[in-house]
């Protein structure tokens, strides 16, 4: 099967690579936080072993894939066909994201505050709101329950939100 091929179009894409995510960013071993946000958005579960299994420059396109709603289908149809050929696939089916924590800007999601709090940090809400949605789904992301949280601080001093409680 051919790689994919998606130019960047005129909507906005999110392919930055954060610096709390730079010690596997150079070479794409693990997945982005960009990537991982559309995955969500275009309702695929993609595990690390897959990620694995996909080429350096079709890594390289996932992260550079447009966002918008059509573009997030051909997403989601490629790589549910992609993964049939790779040992461990395909990748699972999942309902896309829609109204989840990361993409409210006007409420701090709960498990983000806890997790903040039982490092002895908070985010105050007007800094929550002027986040964008790629900020936000990182955090919600590091703040999942049972997550060790070792970037979660180290994202908090990137997207300039460190205040102590």
């Amino acid at each position: 099967m051919s790689e994919p091929c998606n130019p960047p179009g005129p909507k906005a894409i999110h392919n930055r690579l954060f610096d709390f995510e730079a010690e596997f960013s150079g070479d794409l071993r693990c997945l982005p936080m960009a990537v991982r946000r559309k995955l969500d958005l275009a309702g695929v579960k993609l595990k690390l072993v897959h990620w694995l299994g996909l080429s350096p420059a079709e890594r390289l396109n996932l992260l550079q894939w447009n966002d918008d709603g059509q573009a997030l289908q051909e997403l989601g149809d490629w790589l549910l066909e992609r993964s049939k050929s790779l040992p461990n696939g395909p990748a699972k089916p999942l309902e896309p994201a829609h109204a989840c924590g990361w993409q409210q800007s006007g409420t701090l999601p709960g498990e983000v505050a806890l997790s903040c709090a039982q490092l002895g940090l908070k985010i105050e809400p007007q800094r929550w709101a002027n986040l964008d949605e790629l900020q936000r789904f990182a955090l919600v992301k590091l703040s999942h329950p049972g997550h060790e949280h070792r970037n979660l601080p180290r994202a908090l001093d990137e997207f300039g939100l460190l205040a102590e409680s």
